[in-house]
């Protein structure tokens, strides 16, 4: 007798044979002869009781055909197995749709989910394909019952839930002195350590774009300047042992000289030794300035994931203050701020400058100089953005100016916003680690569940009593995920496993790489607190002194939680301040369907960023960071200050540094600078006049505006989806 049945999703589910009558008399009513109860009754008892204890939906199924056709009723027979087709055509027919829309390299939110992919290749359509194959699998097999459920009602959404079965893991923070001093071997050949500063900055970019094909989300390095100087002083030493051979003297008194700094200077004046010493000097700041050149090129050109997509790559600088780590951040700054191709701007790296006071922020700090040249690249090409290691949750009790390898100790960014920094698992440290995975909760919809409460205290306890059940099932859902990610092998994640994580030395390519990946993060993550508090009180916490205390409450309390449940399940859990693309739209877009057009919550097609005052609210760049400030100790995941400002910041510098000094001020995190720069698709000039119509240089009416997308750039807005494009138009400037 069937006791259970397995369905198609997996679940097991208590034997109802009501659900087999339902299906046979639904097939009599679509013939001449109509309903026959009896018959129905006796197919059903017949095989409830000679089936087996446990059956699938699809033997079961494959019962009653046999049994109608053993019977009288063959018409009754041919109409159930054209309902099964039918309905095995129509479980198939979402994925056909979704499959035809990027055969047809149509744009829409799905091959405009990422703006910095290209579906329209056939390597793009490929993992289109199978990135919209693989999550209906994990929704059906990986993910247990209640999680699913949040997921199909709109209540959470797991990122990167495509790459979920291959137990890959998002980010890490390159250690990238493992790479230059030992080597190591990628795909079917091995590199040598690097003994220049051209060969250095080469595996730089194998290191980043290897590493990328084993990862779902970023790559960043994490102190460059640090990691590339020694090959800066060797680059030196080649050139002295040339100048040896030309002169036909011993020169090792110039190999190992003091040099302030790397700075081109005129040989005409010079004579003896010092014109020597100047003439290598020259010589390595060209090789630098070409090295730095070659990588940011390279990371711009360089396909990963399939031959589809660029890296997502960060790189961290700032603090070195020896003459060899003043020159590299000089040459990539100079690099930077002339462009790439016909002088375009960078899309990747993202540069990030790690500002610190006794080091590079005040005029009598050595790297000030570097400091105001970051601001001038940034007011001409987005980039630098600003890390702030001086915000009192960035600093290390373990950081002095005089330890050679201070970088260690020093918190390091990547991409959008993500934060790797506390560790309950071995050292505090952004070196060697990242995030393992996260998770967003959708807390407008909790929000909009409470509308009809009257009473505002009411309407909030309610508000807290749902948050906390979800955060219940957020913290559970990647707890599940990582019990699943640490069974993958260390072989499977060949650079990763072996050179970059945290203790993976320890590991052998048949081990688990359980023992090694607790020291990640596993994020919980929201966006849309401007809706929410809409939602629960009318205004958002840009206009609104008592729905900023609710928001820091509503945060605060994630915060808190997060702590519980580190301890509960021995993880580092941290609140991120989700960095949505996609997921802006794709959230609202489902709530006004359910709710309708809520005024000030579902009106727009887009939930704003994370803890952000509304890109369309006009306030100064002092009231929006005042507001948003306080948010960036409480989500150690991740968080980013964004200030738009109006016209050409290119001969403005002094509008960055005052962004930046905002942010020291009120204790900010990570921050940057939003401004004008048109680009034309067809030459790439580029220039910051208003409403650009024509290029100057070419003639062709194919402009895009250059913008940031969530904390990267995105050459052409051709790739935002809809959401994103939206929230670009409601962009407004705030003065400084």
């Amino acid at each position: 007798m069937i006791q259970t049945v397995i369905k198609r999703d997996g679940r097991i589910v208590g034997f109802n044979d009501q659900k087999i009558q339902a299906a046979i008399r639904k097939a009599m009513l679509h013939t001449e002869k109509g309903e026959d109860e009896q018959l129905i009754v006796r197919i059903t008892d017949f095989i409830a009781t000679k089936g087996k204890t446990q059956m699938s939906v699809e033997d079961i199924q494959d019962a009653v055909e046999i049994e109608l056709m053993k019977s009288s009723r063959k018409d009754v027979a041919q109409k159930y197995i054209a309902y099964r087709n039918q309905r095995s055509i129509a479980r198939k027919a979402k994925t056909r749709d979704v499959f035809m829309e990027i055969v047809n390299i149509r744009k829409n939110d799905v091959t405009r989910e990422n703006a910095n992919m290209n579906a329209d290749t056939p390597a793009g359509m490929m993992m289109k394909f199978a990135s919209e194959s693989t999550k209906p699998f994990v929704d059906d097999y990986l993910l247990s019952e209640d999680v699913r459920d949040a997921v199909k009602h709109n209540m959470i959404h797991i990122h990167d839930k495509d790459y979920y079965p291959t137990k890959s893991l998002t980010c890490v923070q390159h250690p990238l002195d493992h790479i230059l001093n030992d080597g190591f071997v990628a795909g079917h050949g091995s590199s040598r350590p690097a003994k220049r500063i051209e060969t250095a900055a080469v595996l730089a970019c194998i290191s980043l774009e290897t590493c990328q094909n084993e990862m779902h989300g970023g790559q960043a390095i994490p102190a460059f300047d640090f990691y590339l100087a020694p090959f800066v002083r060797s680059s030196y030493i080649e050139e002295v042992k040339t100048l040896e051979k030309l002169v036909n003297k011993n020169l090792d008194h110039l190999k190992h000289a003091d040099i302030d700094d790397y700075l081109e200077k005129d040989l005409e004046n010079l004579e003896g030794d010092e014109r020597l010493k100047q003439h290598a000097i020259n010589k390595t700041v060209n090789r630098v300035h070409q090295a730095m050149e070659a990588f940011i090129h390279n990371m711009n050109t360089i396909h990963s994931r399939g031959g589809n997509q660029v890296v997502f790559s960060s790189v961290n600088y700032g603090t070195d203050t020896s003459a060899e780590g003043r020159c590299v951040m000089r040459e990539l700054l100079k690099s930077t701020y002339e462009g790439v191709g016909n002088g375009e701007t960078a899309i990747f790296p993202i540069q990030i400058w790690k500002k610190k006071r006794g080091v590079n922020y005040l005029p009598e700090d050595r790297n000030y100089d570097l400091y105001k040249y970051a601001c001038q690249v940034t007011a001409r090409r987005f980039f630098p953005n600003f890390l702030n290691l001086d915000a009192t949750f960035n600093q290390h009790e373990k950081w002095n100016a005089n330890d050679p390898e201070r970088y260690k100790w020093e918190i390091a960014t990547m991409g959008c916003r993500t934060r790797v920094f506390e560790n309950r698992f071995g050292e505090k440290t952004s070196v060697g680690r990242g995030n393992l995975s996260f998770t967003t909760i959708n807390i407008v919809k909790i929000a909009i569940e409470c509308m009809n409460v009257k009473s505002q205290e009411d309407r909030i306890n309610l508000f807290f009593a749902k948050l906390d059940h979800m955060l219940e099932l957020t913290a559970r859902q990647l707890d599940e995920r990582f019990q699943f990610q640490k069974t993958a092998f260390a072989k499977q994640f060949p650079l990763l496993m072996t050179k970059l994580w945290n203790g993976c030395e320890t590991l052998n390519e048949s081990d688990t790489i359980q023992s090694v990946i607790n020291q990640g993060t596993l994020g919980i993550g929201f966006i849309g607190l401007a809706e929410c508090l809409v939602a629960l009180t009318g205004k958002h916490h840009g206009e609104s002194k008592k729905s900023q205390e609710l928001g820091l409450k509503i945060v605060t309390y994630m915060r808190d939680r997060a702590n519980d449940f580190s301890e509960k399940y021995q993880h580092n859990y941290s609140i991120l301040a989700t960095p949505a693309e996609g997921l802006s739209g794709r959230f609202t877009k489902i709530d006004r369907k359910e709710f309708g057009i809520i005024p000030g919550v579902t009106d727009r097609d887009y939930y704003t960023n994370s803890n952000h005052v509304p890109v369309y609210y006009k306030c100064s760049a002092r009231h929006k960071a005042e507001v948003e400030a306080p948010y960036h100790i409480l989500t150690r995941g991740g968080h980013i200050f964004y200030v738009e400002i109006d016209g050409d910041a290119t001969h403005n510098p002094e509008a960055i540094m005052g962004v930046v000094d905002m942010m020291d001020k009120l204790n900010m995190g990570y921050g940057s600078v939003n401004h004008n720069r048109n680009r034309c698709m067809d030459c790439g000039y580029e220039n910051a006049e208003p409403n650009l119509e024509a290029c100057p240089k070419c003639g062709s009416h194919h402009i895009d505006r250059l913008q940031r997308i969530t904390g990267y750039l995105v050459g052409t807005t051709d790739r935002w989806n809809h959401g994103k494009l939206a929230e670009l138009n409601d962009r407004v400037q705030h003065n400084l």
